[in-house]
């Protein structure tokens, strides 16, 4: 079967980009040279995709105006930190007029509020330090709401002043209570520790919250006019469905590079402060860890080129600097570095591929009596846009599969909790692995155009148990593999009520190969929902997500985090189902549903974590704080008592023992830094209740039974 390499986030828009390649680019869009306005184009692009390529279009009227209106103003200044009523009023004259805007490709709206905005920050930005100068008085009975949907904007810079001081004073007496218990610790450590004052603390804290502001205003004076176009093309296209967004061209990057797990660098995340371009991390595995070149904390004041001048980063944007500093494999640059200790220096680097590594699946032997089981933990559906052939998640899932079999487990799970989704073709084939052949999804697609994606490999990876955990977190691809093995009866699903419920596929348009020469730049990518998948048994996951056969909750339970809490989301439907049998290895099926739900019911931790569940929906809906330091204080110490009755849950360690099984083939170059983390990654294991209650089910599934008695272990 010859499979289109389409992403639950990214697909190329082959047919589009045909169509307009054939047509001579005649579709209405004026493509001068001499067009000089850039977001007019953008917008005239985006739209014209949105309509002919999104799988339901949306109608650009007057409800739609008004949906963008209040999207943006969301966006940019949803706390209400900036501005007053009279802008709003002002820009109320456009709450109905942005679809005629769209239409006409006209930014009148944008440009108005851009400019207010820019406007009102620099006033904001020129009265917060003198608020922090006045110390805060804890003792005065007062307080504080922070739910911004029903708060109204100031009046006046006087009543804007006025909320700053009130949400700074929040911020510091927050620092100071922490403060203050510190101070108690430290004496409780030490009696002769001469404690601060409360005027010592609260200086303290009015210092921190001051960093804090000027560290705020940096990155937000980071921003250009096109990053905050950015905000206001995404309220546009985000009217369409959740999924469907623009990406500007360092948004494309950066979002390539978490779905391949690899980038070409210097191996080293970046980070602006105070002017300055600062190492915080160093990745292991990376150039510049493994010739010992930098460390954290040093600053990169200059980039060079091999002979080129180099250029002095100091103000300059983080995402130009970070331009400058990545390049291909194989090529060098300068860096002048300051390092920790104050001394300067030039420092060449080759530039390498850099391995994100918690990207990648990973595998570990579980030890229980003399049984051992084996879990491998998929973070995401990662593949390399350029070469399947490449690393990608199905490939390494076979990987490890046949070194857990060589391993003789008696079972497998497959952990796939907050993995938020990827590659379609990944998923096709990794389910594949269970089952001998058959149907795994069905797509259905823009126009109306159904397609059932087939394993049509007979080999089977994998027949033994089965056990899939799941999240409110597990998404799209997640979701598409849990709900196959389900229908099949190949699996049984562990988690929680529902997975996230996102039932759609997303396709990554470049937005340059709608032109050719102009002078433009980098237009950037649209993401655009194009498809809509369905279960083998026709039902969509669109919004009901996978139901876990065996549901164990956890403290999200109740918070809203799904596709439908989301805005925009599209609407749940069925297909006819496909053609498909249910899979003949597992006839103790329902015999361990049985026994896994029974255990639930007798587990003595599902009470205690449903209700500390409902206890965090609570806090979260609280949208009320004191600013004296008695009822804050008296309100800290009651929710810190209440969360007390929580901490046995914490507590809970497993008799199982864990066993790092490092990637087949490449024991050799695992570093010191890479086994601290797996050793982390173990201990957290051992006090996963997930992990505990699926190799209970792994038991189940492993027994054959006759009747109502067991008479023997299945033998793998």
């Amino acid at each position: 079967m010859k499979m289109r390499l389409k992403i639950l986030s990214m697909r190329p828009f082959v047919w589009i980009l045909s169509f307009i390649l054939l047509s001579g680019f005649v579709f209405g869009i004026t493509l001068k040279k001499e067009n000089p306005n850039k977001d007019k184009l953008l917008l005239e692009i985006i739209t014209y995709v949105l309509d002919r390529g999104h799988f339901d279009p949306k109608d650009i009227n007057d409800v739609f105006s008004e949906n963008v209106y209040l999207s943006y103003l969301e966006n940019i200044d949803g706390q209400h930190r900036f501005f007053l009523k009279s802008d709003i009023n002002a820009f109320n004259s456009y709450r109905y007029l942005i679809d005629d805007e769209i239409k006409n490709t006209q930014v009148e709206f944008f440009n108005l509020s851009f400019g207010k905005l820019m406007e009102r920050m620099s006033q904001v930005e020129g009265f917060y330090k003198s608020l922090l100068e006045t110390p805060f008085d804890f003792s005065i009975k007062d307080e504080i709401n922070l739910d911004f949907k029903k708060a109204s904007y100031a009046i006046n810079l006087i009543e804007l002043r006025a909320m700053w001081r009130k949400r700074l004073k929040l911020n510091a007496l927050e620092r100071f209570t922490s403060k203050k218990d510190e101070e108690v610790q430290k004496l409780e450590k030490d009696l002769t520790y001469v404690m601060k004052t409360d005027n010592e603390l609260e200086e303290k804290a009015r210092e921190i919250i001051s960093e804090n502001m000027d560290a705020f205003f940096e990155r937000y004076n980071d921003l250009n006019r096109k990053d905050w176009f950015s905000i206001y093309i995404n309220s546009i296209v985000l009217q369409f469905d959740p999924h469907t967004s623009y990406l500007a061209p360092s948004d494309k990057d950066r979002f390539d590079a978490s779905m391949s797990g690899e980038f070409e660098g210097i191996g080293a995340r970046l980070q602006k402060r105070n002017q300055e371009v600062k190492i915080v991390e160093v990745i292991s595995g990376g150039p510049v860890w493994r010739d010992e070149l930098l460390e954290i904390g040093d600053i990169i004041l200059k980039v060079a080129q091999p002979n080129k001048e180099a250029v002095d980063i100091s103000g300059m944007r983080l995402d130009d600097s970070i331009k400058l500093i990545k390049g291909p494999k194989g090529t060098q640059v300068i860096l002048t570095i300051r390092r920790v200790d104050g001394t300067i220096q030039d420092v060449k680097v080759t530039r390498d591929i850099v391995i994100l590594e918690e990207t990648y699946a990973r595998s570990s032997l579980i030890k229980n009596d003399k049984e051992s089981f084996g879990l491998i933990e998929l973070p995401k559906f990662y593949i390399n846009f350029q070469d399947y052939n490449q690393r990608n998640a199905a490939t390494d899932v076979k990987k490890e599969l046949e070194q857990l079999k060589q391993k003789n487990v008696k079972g497998i799970i497959l952990d796939l909790r907050n993995n938020g989704g990827g590659s379609l073709k990944t998923v096709v084939d990794m389910a594949g692995y269970f089952i001998k052949e058959g149907p795994i999804v069905q797509v259905k697609s823009t126009g109306g155009k159904k397609e059932v994606l087939k394993d049509i490999d007979p080999s089977i990876v994998w027949d033994g148990p089965l056990v899939i955990l799941v999240n409110e977190f597990s998404a799209s691809a997640s979701e598409i593999i849990a709900a196959a093995l389900q229908d099949y009866k190949r699996a049984i699903i562990l988690g929680s009520k529902q997975t996230f419920g996102k039932g759609t596929v997303q396709n990554v348009f470049d937005l340059n190969r709608m032109i050719t020469g102009g002078t433009y730049g980098d237009l950037g990518a649209l993401k655009v929902t194009t498809d809509k998948f369905y279960r083998i048994n026709g039902r969509s996951t669109q919004l009901e997500g996978v139901k876990s056969d065996v549901v164990f909750p956890n403290r999200y339970a109740y918070v809203e985090m799904g596709e439908k809490d989301q805005d925009n989301p599209l609407a749940w439907d069925s297909i006819t189902p496909a053609s498909y049998k249910p899979f003949e290895g597992m006839n103790n099926y329902e015999y361990s549903l049985s026994r896994s739900k029974q255990r639930m019911k007798e587990n003595p931790f599902i009470t205690l974590i449903d209700e500390q569940a409902l206890w965090i929906k609570k806090q979260q809906e609280n949208y009320t704080y004191s600013l004296d330091f008695t009822s804050y204080k008296a309100t800290r110490q009651s929710n810190k008592t209440y969360s007390e009755r929580f901490k046995k849950l914490g507590d809970y360690e497993s008799s199982l023992e864990f066993q790092w099984l490092p990637e087949a083939g490449l024991e050799a170059e695992v570093n010191d830094d890479l086994i601290i983390k797996r050793k982390r990654w173990q201990k957290s294991l051992k006090k996963d209740l997930y992990i505990s209650e699926a190799i209970e089910i792994l038991k189940d599934l492993s027994t054959e039974l006759r009747g109502n008695n067991i008479i023997a272990e299945v033998k793998n």
